[in-house]
């Protein structure tokens, strides 16, 4: 079996769109239709916004040249420090792989296609989030937990807080 990755810009906008929506119904199950098209419009607009600027790179993967994956690198900055002098960080996400193709290589070869992306663009920071089905892949490449790392839920402000 021959796994290809392939860049994918504007020019096939439709195409990571459609990807896109496939991977949000997989992970949050129940979308409905009406969520669909604002997330379909809002998705559109960042694809739009940050293909352009260079602060996203997107891929789809290919399984003896059928379409069966996809995945994301987001970039940003941040303050430049010593375990990442560049301060430029790289986000993988929309990692994919269509459950009939998964146990094949593709996620591992989205996975080293997006890091060797990131790391040629001299990201010193590389993360991404695990679902319980990525874990062991991510684990295989190389990454581990971030343990220190809290994040702000919906609906969470400073009321209360004991810094008042």
């Amino acid at each position: 079996m021959r796994i290809e990755v392939e860049q994918v810009g504007l020019a096939r906008i439709d195409e990571l769109i459609a990807w896109r929506v496939e991977v949000l119904r997989e992970v949050f199950g129940n979308v409905s239709d009406a969520d669909v098209s604002a997330l379909e419009r809002a998705n559109r607009a960042y694809y739009e916004q940050e293909l352009t600027a260079g602060r996203h790179v997107a891929c789809l993967a290919r399984l003896d040249g059928e379409p069966v994956g996809c995945g994301g690198l987001c970039l940003h900055r941040e303050m430049p420090s010593p375990d990442n002098p560049s301060g430029l960080c790289a986000y993988l996400m929309n990692v994919y792989t269509r459950p009939a193709f998964q146990g094949h290589g593709v996620g591992a070869a989205v996975v080293s296609w997006l890091v060797r992306q990131a790391r040629a663009r001299d990201a010193g920071k590389v993360y991404l989030e695990a679902s319980d089905a990525g874990r062991r892949l991510y684990e295989h490449v190389g990454f581990t937990d971030m343990p220190s790392m809290m994040h702000l839920t919906q609906g969470g402000d400073l009321q209360g807080s004991p810094c008042e």
